[in-house]
C-alpha cells in the first residue's frame, strides 16, 4: 500500500507572516519535479557520455516516494551493471555530483549493482528497505527493467527477514520517545505517530501478498503531517523536524488547540502502525516466541482468548448485552499485563462512539472500575480504556485533559499521558520491579486502599483544562461531582478528594520548606490529619514528580520527598520521639555545641557531630577543615573555619565553578566564632565519580576560598554560558518575603530565569546586607530557579523596610 495524501483532504492551515500555506502534498510533488529536473540534466550533460550504457539513476526513498521536503536529503541510486572500470567513468560520475551538490541538492547516493541489490544484507536492511520505493529516473532503462523484474522474487524471498527488522526497528525507535506520540514538542518524523511510522506502514503493506485497502483517514493525516513537516523546514532553512513551542505558535494564534489536532492525526498513524507491526510479527514469531505465547495463552477462559500475546474476546457480539463484559475484560488486562489487540481496540472504539456498548448504570460503576484500578498492571488497562474511549465515557472530566498541552516547559508529556504514566509509577511499586525504590513499594503496601490512590491520579490534573490558577481546586471538585454519580461511598470519596486538592503540598515542602525546622513538620502534619493520608499523599507525590519527564526524579529529589515523609510520620507520632530529640548531650562538646540552634542536634546523629568536632580540632590548627563524601543521592560538602562575610557566598561559587548543582545549603555558627556550613550538590556530568583526583582537586579549591587566597569572581567568570530558552520560555523574576513560615528566620523565596552562579550572587547581596543564610533550599525545573533562603538579621527577622531594599537588589541580580 502506497500512502499518498489526498489533495481533497481537509486543508491544513498554517500561519505564516499572515500567509495562509495549504496542501504540503503539492509542495512535495513541486520540489521532485524540480529535482527530477535538475538530476536528469546533470546525467544528459555530465554523465551520459561517460555510461552511453550500462547505468541507470533510480531514485529511492523518499525521493522514490516524490516525498521531497525543502530540506530533505535526495536518495539517489546510481545501478550499473558491473563496477566502474575507466578513469572516465570515475571522473564524469564524480563531476557529475559534484553538480548536484552545487546546485544546493544533498545528496545521499549509492553506486550498486543489481546482484548487490538483490542480496540480503543484515548490516544494511536500509538498502532493501528504500529499494520498495524505487522509481526510475534516467539512463538505461533496460538495466532498470531487470532491476524490476527481480526484486518481486528478491522481496518475496526475503519477506520475512526483511518485515522482522523492520519491526525491530519500529519498536527501537518507539521506545526512544518512550512509546507515546504525548511529547509537548514532538518529532514529526521520527516519534511515534509521525511520518516514520506513516512509511512503516507502507513498507509493510508492500511487503504482503495482498495490501490493505486504503484508509481515507490515514491519508487526511498524511496531508496534514506533509504541510506541518514543509513549514518546519522553510521556517528553519534546514532538515527541522521538532515541533517546539515556538513553532506551534507560528503555526495557529491558538497553539494549544492546534496541538490537539495534530495529535489526532498522529494517534490514526500510529494505531495504524502498531496494527500493521502486530499483524507482522503474528506471522514472524520464532520458535521460542511462539512457546513463550502458547504458555500465555493458557491464561484464556471461556471469555477472553490471548492469542499472539494479545487479548481479544472470544465473542465480540457480548459487548453490546453484557453490561460488565469491559470491566472484566480491562481487569484481566491489568491483572496479566497483556494489551489488547488492536482489532479488539477497534471493535470497543466503535461501540464506545455509538454507544452502543452495554456498560452498568452509572450509579454502579465505581464498583466496577475499582477492581481493574486494583490490579498490578492497571496504567496498562487504563491506556487500553483511553485509546478506546471508554474511559472517556466513563470520566467526563477526562474528555477535557485528552491530548491537552501545558506549555510550562518542565513538563514533556501531555496531560492525559503525564497522567497514566502517575500511574505507570505507581504500578511498578505494586510489581516490584524497581529495587531501588523499595521504601516507597512497602509504603505502597501498607495503605489500605490503592484503587483510590489510582482514581486520585486520574483526576489529580483535570483542572487544568480551564487554563487557570489553583487547578488542584478545580480537579477535587470534578472528582467530587463525577465519583459521587459513580456511586464511590461517602468515606472514599472525600479521601480522593483530599488527595486531588492537596496533590501539590508535599511538593511543596521539599521545594520550598526547611524539613528539619519544627514549623514545617507541624505543618504537614496539620493538613494531612492522619498517617495513612499522608502515605497517600506521598506516594501520589512520588507518581507526579516522577511522570513530569524522565529526570525529574533525581537521586536528591527522591530523598527529599523520604526525609518530608518522615518529619510528617514524626510530628503525626512525636510522643515516641520526645525524650530522644531533646536528650542531653555529653558536657566535653558544650564548647562546640554552645550558640548552635537546636535544630543542629536534631538533624545530626552522634556520630556525624564527633566528625564535625574532628573538623574542628583540625580547623583550629590549619585555618579551615574540608570535608566531601557522597551519599543519599548527593555530594555533601562540610566546612569548618573562622567566620567572615561573603564565606558562604564564596564556597557555593567555588562549587558552581566545577560546574555542580546546588541543592541545599545549611549554615550554623557557635558562640565562639566558628561556622560549620554544609553544602549539598549534584554532580550532572559525573566528575567526581569518574575523575578519582577531582574529588581532591575540588577540596584544595574549597580550603583556599575558606583562607581567602581565591578569587571566586575569577573562577566564575571561566564558566561556559548556558543556551538560551526559547523566547515564550523566559522566565520573568520574583522575590517573596514571609515572616510566619519560620519561628526563628524570614523565608525568602525567589523565581528566577536560572544561569551560573546565581546562587553565588544572591548569597553575596544577603551578606553584603548583613544578613545570614540559615538554610537554603535549591530548585530548578528546566530553566526556572526556585530558591528558598531561610535568613536572620542581628540573629531575628529581616525588618520590612530592609526586605523593601533587598527586593529590589535581588530582582537585580536575578535579571542581570
Amino acid at each position: 500500500m502506497t500512502i499518498v495524501a489526498n489533495p481533497r483532504s481537509s486543508p491544513v492551515s498554517i500561519r505564516r507572516n499572515e500567509v495562509e500555506f495549504q496542501d504540503g502534498a503539492s509542495l512535495l510533488r513541486g520540489r521532485t519535479t524540480t529535482v527530477d529536473g535538475q538530476v536528469t540534466y546533470a546525467y544528459r550533460t555530465l554523465l551520459a557520455g561517460a555510461f552511453p550504457r550500462g547505468m541507470a539513476l533510480v531514485a529511492v526513498g523518499g525521493y522514490g516516494r516524490r516525498e521531497l521536503f525543502p530540506h530533505s536529503d535526495i536518495d539517489l541510486l546510481l545501478l550499473v551493471d558491473k563496477e566502474l572500470q575507466s578513469d572516465e567513468q570515475r571522473t564524469g560520475l564524480s563531476v557529475f555530483l559534484r553538480s548536484l551538490w552545487d546546485g544546493n541538492l544533498r545528496l545521499s547516493q549509492s553506486v550498486r549493482t543489481i546482484a548487490e541489490c538483490t542480496k540480503f544484507d543484515t548490516t544494511n536492511v536500509e538498502l532493501a528497505i528504500s529499494l520498495l520505493d524505487a522509481r526510475f529516473l534516467i539512463g538505461d532503462s533496460e538495466l532498470f527493467e531487470q532491476l524490476a523484474d527481480r526484486l518481486p522474487k528478491f522481496f518475496r524471498s526475503q519477506r520475512q527477514s526483511i518485515a522482522q527488522k523492520l519491526c525491530e526497528m519500529t519498536q527501537a525507535r518507539h521506545l526512544k520517545f518512550d512509546n507515546t506520540i504525548s511529547h509537548l514538542e514532538p518529532n514529526i518524523k521520527e516519534g511515534p505517530g509521525g511520518l516514520r511510522d506513516l512509511h512503516v506502514v507502507g513498507w509493510l503493506s508492500k511487503l504482503r501478498e495482498t495490501p490493505p485497502a486504503p484508509d481515507p483517514a490515514l491519508d487526511n493525516a498524511a496531508a496534514f503531517l506533509f504541510s506541518v513537516r514543509a513549514h518546519l523546514h522553510t521556517q528553519a532553512g534546514r532538515d527541522s523536524n521538532v515541533l517546539t513551542f515556538d513553532m506551534q505558535e507560528e503555526m495557529s494564534p491558538d497553539p494549544a488547540v492546534w496541538m490537539r489536532e495534530f495529535f489526532r492525526h498522529a494517534r490514526v498513524i500510529h494505531r495504524s502502525a502498531l496494527g500493521t507491526v502486530e499483524a507482522c510479527e503474528g506471522m514472524l514469531s520464532s520458535g521460542l516466541i511462539r512457546s513463550f505465547r502458547d504458555w500465555r495463552s493458557r491464561l484464556s477462559n471461556t471469555e477472553i482468548s490471548v492469542i499472539r500475546d494479545r487479548v481479544m474476546l472470544r465473542s465480540p457480539q457480548n459487548l453490546f448485552s453484557d453490561a460488565l463484559l469491559l470491566f472484566r475484560l480491562f481487569e484481566f488486562v491489568g491483572r496479566h499485563g497483556i494489551p489488547l489487540s488492536i482489532d479488539t481496540e477497534r471493535r470497543i472504539r466503535e461501540g464506545v462512539t455509538a454507544r452502543t456498548v452495554a456498560l452498568p448504570d452509572p450509579a454502579h460503576q465505581w464498583s466496577a472500575l475499582k477492581t481493574v484500578l486494583s490490579q498490578p498492571h492497571a496504567a496498562l488497562a487504563l491506556h487500553g480504556m483511553d485509546n478506546t474511549g471508554l474511559l472517556g465515557l466513563l470520566l467526563p472530566a477526562w474528555k477535557t485533559i485528552e491530548c491537552l498541552v501545558i506549555r510550562d516547559f518542565y513538563h514533556r508529556y501531555t496531560v492525559d499521558e503525564h497522567t497514566l504514566i502517575t500511574i505507570s509509577h505507581i504500578d511498578r511499586l505494586r510489581t516490584g520491579s524497581d529495587p531501588t525504590r523499595r521504601r516507597f513499594t512497602e509504603m505502597l503496601s501498607e495503605t489500605q486502599d490503592p484503587a483510590l490512590l489510582v482514581i486520585a491520579l486520574i483526576f489529580h490534573d483535570v483542572g487544568k483544562s480551564d487554563g487557570l490558577s489553583g487547578h488542584a481546586q478545580a480537579s477535587a471538585r470534578e472528582a467530587s461531582t463525577q465519583l459521587t454519580c459513580m456511586g464511590m461511598p461517602e468515606e472514599e470519596r472525600l479521601i480522593v478528594e483530599f488527595l486531588v486538592e492537596h496533590h501539590l503540598d508535599i511538593s511543596a515542602v521539599i521545594n520550598s520548606r526547611d524539613l528539619s525546622d519544627p514549623a514545617t513538620a507541624v505543618d504537614l502534619a496539620t493538613r494531612v490529619e492522619t498517617l495513612e493520608k499522608l502515605r497517600y499523599l506521598t506516594l501520589l507525590t512520588y507518581a507526579d514528580i516522577s511522570a513530569v519527564n524522565p529526570d525529574a526524579m533525581t537521586p536528591w529529589r527522591l530523598e527529599q520527598l523520604w526525609h518530608a515523609y518522615l518529619a510528617g510520620h514524626r510530628e503525626l507520632t512525636r510522643e515516641l520521639d520526645t525524650d530522644r530529640i531533646h536528650a542531653r548531650q555529653p558536657d566535653h562538646k558544650s564548647d562546640w555545641l554552645e550558640g548552635f540552634p537546636v535544630r543542629y542536634l536534631r538533624t545530626h546523629s552522634g556520630s556525624q557531630i564527633d566528625s564535625h568536632m574532628q573538623l574542628a580540632s583540625e580547623a583550629k590548627e590549619t585555618g579551615a577543615a574540608v570535608e566531601i563524601v557522597r551519599r543519599s543521592g548527593a555530594w555533601h560538602l562540610t566546612v569548618v573555619s573562622k567566620d567572615r562575610p561573603g564565606l558562604l557566598a564564596g564556597l557555593a561559587g567555588a562549587v558552581s565553578s566545577f560546574g555542580m548543582n546546588i541543592v541545599r545549603v545549611e549554615a550554623f555558627a557557635n558562640n565562639s566564632g566558628w561556622i560549620l556550613d554544609s553544602l549539598m550538590f549534584e554532580d550532572p556530568m559525573r566528575t567526581l565519580e569518574l575523575n578519582a583526583g577531582e574529588a581532591d582537586r575540588l577540596r584544595q579549591l574549597v580550603r583556599k576560598v575558606l583562607l581567602g587566597k581565591e578569587d571566586v569572581d575569577r573562577l566564575l567568570r571561566g564558566r561556559a554560558r548556558p543556551q538560551l530558552p526559547t523566547r515564550a520560555a523566559r522566565i520573568l523574576p520574583a522575590v517573596f518575603f514571609d515572616n510566619e513560615a519560620s519561628a526563628s528566620s524570614t523565608l525568602v523565596e525567589i523565581v528566577a530565569q536560572d544561569r551560573p552562579a546565581l546562587f553565588y550572587d544572591l548569597a553575596r547581596t544577603f551578606s553584603a546586607y548583613g544578613c545570614s543564610i540559615e538554610v537554603v533550599l535549591i530548585d530548578t525545573e528546566a530553566h526556572k530557579a526556585i530558591d528558598v533562603f531561610y535568613v536572620t538579621h542581628q540573629r531575628g527577622k529581616i525588618p520590612p523596610e530592609l526586605q523593601s531594599t533587598l527586593q529590589g537588589e535581588l530582582l537585580q541580580v536575578c535579571a542581570s
